[in-house]
């Protein structure tokens, strides 16, 4: 295998990663639940609210998912007559909205004041 070769592969592999992140917001939180002792869990629980301030800009990007994949859906049913593929569009419709409210109720739990 040549470097060139080598180098694309890596090139490929980064450009996935850097679109898993840039939709998805998992990696940036710690799970609380895995934590052996409370010290841990709470340190866990405090960087997740601190990095909770990223979620809204999570929420666009969803929104403008759902949105997209709606219009496709409406375009393709109306300008194409084709049902099956539009029905595929407004299923993904259907994902990125349960995905957006994923977003919200996390955001919400998670900037909510810490009780005593």
């Amino acid at each position: 295998m040549t470097s060139e070769h080598q180098g694309s592969e890596t090139s490929q592999l980064r450009f996935r990663t850097l679109l898993y992140r840039f939709i998805f917001f998992d990696w940036l939180f710690q799970d609380a639940g895995g934590a052996r002792t409370p010290i841990e869990r709470h340190a866990a629980t405090q960087h997740n609210r601190l990095i909770s301030k990223y979620l809204p800009v999570y929420l666009r990007r969803w929104s403008f998912l759902t949105v997209l994949a709606f219009a496709l859906g409406c375009l393709v049913e109306r300008a194409l007559q084709a049902t099956l593929l539009s029905a595929w569009f407004f299923t993904w419709t259907c994902i990125t909205a349960t995905g957006i409210v994923i977003i919200m109720v996390a955001w919400i739990f998670l900037t909510q004041p810490q009780p005593p």
